[in-house]
């Protein structure tokens, strides 16, 4: 599958289980809350503006096994420092281990921001990881995730 047809895929997943979840939760469409429209910086459709980053394999993965282990586990660090500090809203990795490698959503306002918390990243830094950056448009809710993720999680990765 080439990244387009990836990238498509993954943004129509999103949106489909945005809407899922929603439905499952409440049968009935739950009323406006203003006050949390206005703190998750909402616009009219309950969305918001954010920036994906595709991660994917880079050029120099060609590190000893201990050093690649060293990588993943400051990559995860950095990972959840982002996370802690609420500017990467989603994170994942692909389990298909082909060249698109994970995705990022970060809450900023411009791709160059992004840019600039991709570089903190080690794996990136190591060229093991390159990221691709696009302006997304997707529910503001996606703030919460990282809440309700660690209401589910037993432990931590």
């Amino acid at each position: 599958m080439n990244i387009r047809r990836a990238t498509a895929l993954i943004l129509t997943l999103m949106s489909l289980s945005t809407g899922a979840l929603s439905a499952e939760v409440t049968k009935e469409k739950p009323a406006f809350d203003p006050q949390l429209a206005k703190e998750l910086g909402a616009d009219e459709y309950g969305m918001h503006k954010y920036v994906m980053a595709l991660l994917k394999a880079g050029p120099h993965r060609d590190q000893d096994p201990g050093t690649a282990a060293e990588l993943q586990r400051a990559h995860m660090a950095n990972i959840q420092r982002l996370a802690d500090e609420g500017v990467l809203v989603l994170a994942g990795p692909f389990l298909d281990g082909v060249e698109l490698r994970g995705i990022y959503v970060f809450d900023v306002d411009t791709v160059e921001e992004a840019q600039k918390l991709t570089e903190t990243d080690p794996a990136v830094q190591a060229g093991r990881l390159v990221m691709e950056l696009h302006p997304w448009y997707g529910s503001a809710a996606l703030k919460k995730i990282n809440q309700l993720h660690g209401t589910l999680a037993k432990q931590s990765p």
